[in-house]
């Protein structure tokens, strides 16, 4: 079975939320693709497919046919070593050949190759490296890290701002014209015949050529039999200029409305442009990571430090960052002291220390010492990349409240053009006409269908949720809070009760052994030493923070370890091996019992290390007690805050743990939490969840370690810390970079506020066309007061999305 893949697609022209239905209904009819889901506030589309059933430029052509365009961005190369015209085919060809590029055109002559790709898919460094693969090299003809998706936006952004200086060009002198006529401000000459057809001509331009995209739009989503927005547009202003034409040919007595269908067009591009830089700011926090690395690295080679770009920095390389200088890469530090800044990517402002043997991330910012370290993730790999990745798929994803939206919007056009159909034929038939023969029925039955038209806004539902998450998404980020799904973001914003692992969560995870106890008689044979080596010889087979605090006391007194045989882990009890021949277990009581070794002797001893908050571990030799070992684990700086964090918000915090009872409230006790579940197994924790959401709770589980990871799936809400293991962050939907537990009340309550935004969003969108449809039917309201109104009403929600900058987490 062949590899699924998960793609990011960044889509073109693309108005309301029926735009971003009719994509993704066109995508999922190709076989081969398991999910679509398009965003409307990224303007992405990501698609998980089977690449042996469907290429992705069978996605993109797809994508072209329902009327919709691929942002593509273009590398212009220099190529050298290009001999005659055999080398620019093959280069042609090779490169062609790679996922996302969409056209080649090499001129062996010159050496200039431009290429245009997918910036989601490919950047300009894979390009390169596709070109050095061959035995060619490329020369970047401009900026290798410039934002080519943007690029392609702005480009797209431009073009509907000349469109709109062109049509206020025509339309303002247009509207100032007819408004002065119709108030009597003019003379009798404003009132000839001649005057409007000046009107046709300011007019024309506006409808055919200012609004084209309306009816391309309106044409294609009919073809995909999806009606957006831009039918709704298309409609109701050429009925205002057709209406017009026959009172200017003197086939009937009337009014012209040309100044009407123009300022229809340009009221809804004037809406548009704004929605499209507000929506531009519900990403700057992404573009912000984007800008984090820098663009070269310090490499020491061949004994000398050259400055290399920092896409040529490979695994392994030494480099040397000197202060005041960003990291470049992800790496190990081997030598020299310093503090490292990494609020970029943690929220957290104090700077960190660093040393040898401890990790530093690229795009951190080292302060004081000069670091040398050793490269160990580049590109694609380095933290950075993976969080940007984090965020642009949550970004992408849909939120569960977002399909009431879907739901109506998929009906919502059809339902506005029967609306507008009705309000027609009730003012032309069942309403008696008004006097005077500038007011003919048909008129009047004519402007109030197009207010309807133009009042209902589709726009607002469709953005009322994917902009809440993006900035929302985009907020954490900066934080250092990734959320992996807009589900995962609505979901914590109804949780109830918090459950905290003890080890790794609450306490700092970096245990020590603290006391040793002798079983009288038994061990008198033995030293403390020995009693020590032993255990460690089978603890260094273990993952376990607590056999790590046994190792590391073996190190600390330089005990030669020996190799354990037959070693067995028990998980949740402890472990076993054979060592220097003799049968070794080391663990809780529960697994003394299970193997008859009696321990009730030195109960004394256990109770006295667990009153204290210590974890008791029982070392037998041959079915023979003959130690306890007590182990510390100190409780994290913020834990107390944090807890109480929760609590502010109202919400159960529970503790669990597989320690006893008296270690667990000795804990729980430090940092002020009165629920415990103790003595619980790693298999235990996933059903002690389980049975809270019976009982009705909304579960956050908050773990690190490889044990959590089946009750971080099984919670509602499952969030690790960003410093445990790669196995509970694969398992959690919520993951905090710094690993500071304060971090899991900023996150509930940042997706509190933004569920709240999101409803607030869809009342208003709701609430707009349910009040004005009606209002508009009535004859209330004038079709260009509509039309403005519409345009309003997307600027309103992406405004209110964009308050979620403000908000205080702490």
């Amino acid at each position: 079975m062949s590899d699924i893949k998960l793609t990011s697609l960044p889509i073109t022209g693309m108005d309301c939320a029926n735009c971003a239905t009719a994509v993704e209904r066109n995508i999922k009819k190709l076989s081969g693709v398991n999910l679509a889901n398009v965003n409307l506030t990224t303007e992405r589309a990501v698609v998980e497919y089977d690449p042996e059933i469907t290429k992705i430029d069978e996605i993109v052509t797809k994508i072209e046919k329902a009327g919709y365009g691929i942002a593509v961005g273009e590398a212009d190369l220099l190529v050298k070593n290009i001999s005659d015209d055999r080398d620019g085919y093959r280069l042609e060809q090779v490169l062609n050949e790679l996922e996302g590029v969409i056209s080649v055109n090499a001129n062996w002559v010159t050496g200039k190759t431009r290429v245009q790709y997918i910036p989601t898919i490919l950047t300009q460094i894979d390009i390169r490296k596709q070109i050095k693969k061959i035995g060619f090299e490329a020369l970047i003809l401009g900026d290798q890290f410039e934002d080519t998706e943007g690029l392609a936006r702005d480009k797209e952004t431009k073009e509907q701002k000349h469109l709109l200086f062109i049509g206020l060009l025509f339309t303002v002198p247009l509207f100032v014209l007819s408004m002065s006529r119709d108030f009597g401000l003019l003379g009798r000459w404003a009132h000839q015949h001649w005057v409007n057809w000046l009107m046709l001509i300011l007019a024309t331009p506006v409808q055919f050529y200012v609004g084209k995209q309306y009816y391309r739009g309106a044409i294609q989503s009919l073809r995909n039999g999806a009606a957006n927005m831009d039918v709704l547009v298309a409609m109701g202003s050429t009925a205002a200029y057709l209406y017009s034409l026959p009172v200017l040919f003197g086939w009937i007595v009337g009014h012209v409305y040309f100044e009407t269908s123009a300022m229809i067009i340009i009221l809804i591009k004037t809406g548009k442009f704004l929605e499209s830089r507000a929506k531009g700011k519900t990403s700057q926090a992404i573009k912000k990571l984007m800008k984090l690395s820098p663009n070269k690295a310090l490499v020491i080679r061949d004994g000398g430090e050259i400055n290399i770009p920092v896409e040529e920095v490979q695994v392994g390389d030494i480099i040397l960052v000197k202060p005041g200088e960003k990291i470049p890469v992800d790496g190990v530090v081997i030598d020299g002291f310093s503090a490292v800044d990494e609020s970029m990517l943690t929220g957290e402002s104090l700077p960190v220390e660093k040393s040898i043997g401890d990790e530093v991330v690229g795009a951190t910012l080292n302060k004081h010492g000069s670091l040398k370290f050793e490269a160990t993730k580049i590109g694609k790999n380095t933290a950075l990349s993976q969080i940007i990745k984090l965020v642009e798929e949550a970004q992408g994803s849909k939120a569960p409240i977002q399909r009431i939206a879907d739901k109506v919007s998929a009906i919502f056009v059809p339902a506005v053009v029967l609306t507008a159909l009705v309000t027609y034929l009730v003012w032309q038939f069942a309403v008696p006409s008004a006097p005077g023969p500038e007011s003919s029925q048909f008129a009047r039955a004519m402007l109030n269908a197009v207010a309807v038209l133009l009042i209902a806004c589709p726009c607002a539902m469709g953005l009322a949720t994917p902009t809440a998450v993006m900035v929302s998404s985009g907020r954490g980020a900066s934080s250092g809070i990734l959320y992996k799904s807009g589900e995962a973001l609505e979901r914590a914003g109804k949780i109830t009760t918090v459950v905290l692992d003890k080890t790794g969560t609450i306490t700092k995870g970096q245990p020590s052994l603290t006391d040793i106890y002798l079983v009288p008689e038994k061990s008198r044979d033995y030293s403390d030493d020995w009693i020590i080596k032993i255990a460690a010889s089978v603890e260094k087979r273990s993952e376990h923070p607590l056999g790590d605090a046994v190792v590391a006391k073996a190190k600390e007194r330089n005990l030669e370890l020996s190799e354990p045989v037959k070693f067995q882990t028990i998980v949740g009890k402890g472990v076993m091996a054979e060592v220097d021949g003799k049968s070794v277990i080391v663990g809780s009581t529960h697994l003394m019992d299970e193997n008859n070794v009696d321990w009730q002797n030195a109960e004394a001893n256990i109770i006295s290390l667990r009153k204290d908050g210590k974890t008791a571990i029982l070392v037998a030799i041959n079915g023979e007690l003959q130690a306890i070992l007590g182990i510390s684990d100190t409780v994290k700086e913020n834990a107390e805050e944090a807890v109480e964090d929760l609590r502010d918000l109202g919400l159960e915090v529970i503790m669990i743990t597989g320690d006893n009872q008296q270690a667990a409230q000795a804990i729980a006790a430090q940092v002020g939490i009165t629920q415990i579940r103790s003595e619980v197994m790693p298999g235990e924790k996933s059903s002690a969840i389980e049975s809270m959401q019976e009982n009705g709770a909304v579960v956050a589980m908050v773990g690190d370690g490889i044990n959590d990871a089946p009750a971080l799936a099984q919670a509602d809400v499952g969030i690790s810390l960003g410093t445990g293991t790669d196995v509970a962050i694969a398992a959690a939907s919520i993951t905090l970079i710094s690993g500071n537990l304060r971090g899991v009340g900023n996150a509930i309550k940042l997706s509190q506020v933004t569920l709240k935004t999101i409803k607030q969003n869809l009342f208003w969108a709701f609430f707009y066309n349910i009040i004005l449809i009606p209002v508009a039917a009535v004859g209330f309201l004038n079709p260009i007061l509509a039309a403005g109104a519409m345009a309003v009403s997307d600027v309103f929600v992406i405004g209110n999305s964009l308050r979620l900058n403000q908000k205080k987490l702490k």
